[in-house]
């Protein structure tokens, strides 16, 4: 079968990490025979407005959009191919699908950041320092991150360096920045087998770089020319993108790096896995929101509990003072009443009554007052004096003589003497 894709790398520079390349042809090899399945299924797709397909439909696992945490995880994957809008899986992503991915992560509220997750060898010169640098110019938009799961050589290497940090796996790595073509010369093949191929041409370097003659130096010259050419634009965009000196990025002379060196030379910034870091970046997107809304959760509960503590102690308080204020004023109150049944007139000579309706009953002071007048009084010993005896001194001496002074009783008058006493003599028929 005629892989298209791989032939779309012939005689082409190319930005990819040469040491790389069984993997390389394997990817194309099987991303060719996904894109004829694909083909024979549907027409391909415009590359406009209608470029994403449903959810539902078949198709829409090869434009993936997957938002996870409010992180946008892009797969770039396998060998980088221009004018290309489909994702398969580890073998090939399109700078369309990229740039399409990212474009729709930008506009989209639910994304508060993209993760470029990168496992590649690298690809196509033609659209990638495009790509990138529209990525770069949307950067500060939201926060980018690269993650190096494993490799991300050359043109993959190009398209990390957008990202406001790069991770590498421990096992990965980075690096490859440089450009390379080919020529293949089958000329002595040719003769061997006695072919010969004549090219008949207008123009004198028509047919420069063919196969099927050895390469001119002064073909070679330009050829070396054109390759410089793109290695400055290759180096001046990761230089820009990664906050280096040229010099520094053309030191590396277009050497890979493992994770360890990447963090020396100033190519990756940490080391760690693909499932940690990105969870790491999610709650990094999310520390203030996520630590308002537990402030603010804890903050009402603690007001609340703060609100029923005092509306507690406050009832508490309110009721001790209620009682302690019940209690003084009652004594106060108890004081009063004890104070004038005993001091009131009515109370002398009536001491243990007196004391009676004070200490004894709760009977208000005119109520004890009055009783207490309708009681006779004691004596200094405590006796109740007897009412003929209180009756007869109460009575003035009778005159002895006739007659009598008004106001005095006659002493033989016993009924009158004894009505006064309080008693009525019993009469005998």
């Amino acid at each position: 079968m005629h892989n298209s894709l791989l032939a779309s790398f012939d005689l082409q520079p190319s930005l990819i990490a040469v040491e790389m390349k069984g993997m390389f042809e394997a990817c194309l090899s099987r991303a060719s025979s996904i894109l004829e399945s694909i083909e024979k299924a549907e027409a391909p797709a415009v590359m406009a407005d209608d470029f994403w397909f449903d959810a539902s439909d078949w198709r829409s696992v090869y434009r993936p959009y997957i938002v996870k945490d409010g992180v946008l995880l892009i797969p770039i994957k396998g060998v980088l191919l221009h004018d290309f809008g489909y994702q398969l899986g580890s073998w090939a992503t399109g700078y369309n699908y990229i740039w399409k991915a990212f474009e729709r992560g930008l506009a989209d509220g639910n994304v508060k950041g993209i993760a470029l997750i990168i496992d590649s060898p690298g690809g196509h010169v033609a659209g990638n320092f495009d790509l990138v640098d529209k990525m770069f110019a949307a950067r500060g938009d939201k926060p980018i991150r690269a993650f190096a799961a494993e490799s991300a050589y050359s043109a993959a290497y190009s398209i990390a360096s957008v990202a406001d940090k790069i991770v590498v796996s421990r096992t990965g790595g980075v690096g490859s920045i440089g450009v390379v073509t080919f020529h293949i010369d089958i000329s002595k093949a040719m003769d061997a087998s006695g072919i010969k191929i004549t090219f008949i041409h207008a123009g004198k370097h028509k047919v420069d770089g063919n196969a099927y003659e050895a390469l001119p130096d002064d073909v070679k010259d330009r050829i070396q020319a054109r390759i410089d050419e793109l290695y400055g634009v290759f180096v001046s965009t990761v230089a820009r993108n990664r906050g280096m000196d040229e010099q520094a990025i053309r030191k590396t002379e277009a050497l890979t790096f493992t994770a360890t060196q990447a963090l020396s030379n100033g190519l990756a910034d940490e080391i760690g896995s693909l499932e940690d870091s990105t969870a790491a970046f999610a709650a990094e997107l999310f520390p203030e929101t996520e630590d308002d809304e537990m402030s603010t959760q804890d903050k009402a509960a603690a007001d609340k509990a703060a609100l029923d503590t005092a509306r507690a102690e406050g009832r508490t308080e309110g009721e001790k003072a209620g009682r302690e204020a019940g209690v003084k004023e009652g004594a106060t109150a108890e004081r009063t009443r004890v104070k004038a049944i005993l001091g009131s007139d009515e109370a002398k000579g009536r001491e243990d009554l007196a004391s009676h309706y004070a200490f004894d009953t709760d009977d208000a002071p005119e109520k004890a007052i009055a009783a207490m007048a309708k009681a006779p009084k004691t004596d200094a010993k405590g006796k109740e004096p007897n009412r003929l005896e209180q009756a007869m001194g109460q009575t003035p001496n009778p005159v002895i003589g006739a007659g009598g002074e008004s106001g005095q009783r006659d002493p033989d008058d016993v009924e009158g003497i004894f009505a006064s006493a309080g008693y009525a003599p019993r009469k005998v028929a």
